[in-house]
């Protein structure tokens, strides 16, 4: 459990208890932080996606994708992630985060509110699409559910078109969101959770005021997930 509110000069965490959750020795040299948790589950004891508290259409979406056992990043932040904690998680890649905060976000995504209940930044837009993929397939069984894509480097027509109607999730790099912002295409006035994918990269390409700006859209009272491979 972390006490601490500030990872690598970003103030983003609600001061209450935060789960850091890791697949191999966390990379971390601060003394802000401290935490108390078991090291990552072996393949013999990794739970099955079954024994989780998640609605039924997501369940089915899970066992449609075939995903059985969780990983062990998976295993770690899913059950405070799905108490409405904030979690910080360290994991290689493909070790599984992504579907992890998916799953997180979507289980309490209310498909019947027209609003941008979530918020996921990533460095590059070509991760954002990896992301938005995986959110999409996960999200197949939650009728109507919107997902949205927000890049630099795209044109702008389209993405205004899109956001006629607000969409349920959406997925971006920090300097085109901020500049949908900045035009008032975009509201996070109603976002329940807000995710840093790739965190530490975002940092080292410079994105951390424009990552500062954004997180003040948001309520204070937001769930707040920051997944990195490094700290």
């Amino acid at each position: 459990v972390i006490t601490a509110t500030a990872h690598r000069g970003l103030v983003l965490l609600s001061p209450v208890p935060i789960y850091l959750c890791y697949d191999a020795p966390p990379i971390f040299s601060g003394t802000a932080m401290t935490f108390s948790t078991s090291t990552a589950a072996s393949s013999t004891t990794l739970p099955a996606f079954g024994s989780l508290p998640l609605r039924s259409e997501l369940q089915e979406s899970i066992e449609a994708l075939a995903y059985e056992s969780m990983t062990a990043i998976q295993a770690q932040a899913l059950p405070p992630l799905l108490e409405g904690q904030d979690v910080i998680a360290q994991a290689r890649t493909g070790s599984g985060k992504t579907a992890a905060f998916a799953i997180g976000l979507l289980n309490k995504l209310d498909t019947q509110s027209y609003c941008t209940q979530a918020l996921v930044l990533c460095p590059t837009r070509e991760l954002a699409a990896q992301v938005a993929t995986e959110i999409r397939k996960l999200a197949s069984t939650l009728a109507n559910t919107r997902v949205l894509t927000l890049c630099g480097g795209r044109p702008m027509g389209p993405q205004l078109a899109s956001l006629r109607r607000d969409p349920h999730i959406v997925v971006g790099t920090p300097g085109r969101i901020l500049k949908h912002l900045e035009r008032e295409t975009l509201r996070l006035e109603a976002v329940q959770t807000l995710v840093l994918d790739e965190a530490d990269r975002m940092l080292d390409m410079g994105f951390h005021d424009d990552i500062m700006k954004i997180i003040q859209k948001t309520p204070a009272s937001r769930q707040t997930l920051l997944f990195s491979a490094t700290y």
